[in-house]
């Protein structure tokens, strides 16, 4: 019987050029329309150029417009906790290329790869990761990464694509970047360590930049 070649097939993550900038996605959980742009300027300040807005914020789709029109194609933009696939249409519509879940749904993902963007979902464990690659992902989220440790990456490294780009998101902090990069992480997604609702423009560059701190420290 000749084995048949799947999408798991090792092959650079589209993420990897955006990573390279600055190893970070900014989760901006609760922010409204109005911060969303002052916002964006601090960590475009700091050099992050990918930027999240999960859907469970006030007006997302308003926020990620203004942000769409602000800063095109310089960053990576897009939405967070997507769950349905017309939320994958409105994303589309705006221009925005980035899809972010918090599970791994095969057909959301085909979807959103169908429709354009990139797709980064979350697994937790090999069988969802390796489904998610299966559907198209460009990348995981190893997510609520609070709930596991460095070994468990390392763990999954060896069963995943050496090119797969994985991102370890949940209550990472800056002085907890190491481990999981001597683990195998390729960047993280921060949330509420970055930002939270009434957060100044000011506060998340400063953050932003402590990150960069520890990433780059030896």
């Amino acid at each position: 019987m000749t084995e048949t070649t799947t999408s798991r097939v090792a092959t650079p993550s589209a993420l990897a050029p955006w990573l390279a900038r600055a190893p970070f996605v900014a989760i901006l959980r609760g922010i409204t329309p109005d911060e969303a742009v002052p916002v964006g300027e601090a960590l475009w300040s700091a050099g992050w150029r990918i930027v999240e807005v999960p859907l469970n914020s006030p007006d997302a789709f308003v926020s990620i417009e203004r942000l769409q029109r602000r800063f095109g194609d310089a960053i990576l933009l897009g939405a967070g906790t997507v769950r349905r696939l017309h939320e994958v249409d409105a994303l589309a519509r705006l221009g925005a290329r980035l899809m972010v879940c918090p599970h791994t749904d095969p057909a959301l993902i085909a979807h959103a790869k169908a429709s354009g963007l990139l797709a980064l979902p979350g697994a937790a464990t090999a069988s969802e990761c390796l489904s998610a690659l299966d559907a198209g992902a460009d990348a995981l989220k190893l997510f609520p990464a609070d709930m596991f440790s460095p070994a468990a990456l390392a763990a999954l490294r060896a069963v995943l694509p050496g090119s797969t780009a994985v991102l370890p998101v949940g209550g990472i902090r800056a002085e907890r970047l190491t481990p999981w990069r001597a683990a195998g992480a390729d960047g993280f997604g921060i949330g509420s360590a970055l930002y939270r609702p009434g957060r100044s423009a000011d506060e998340v560059a400063r953050i932003a930049h402590r990150f960069n701190l520890a990433w780059n420290s030896p």
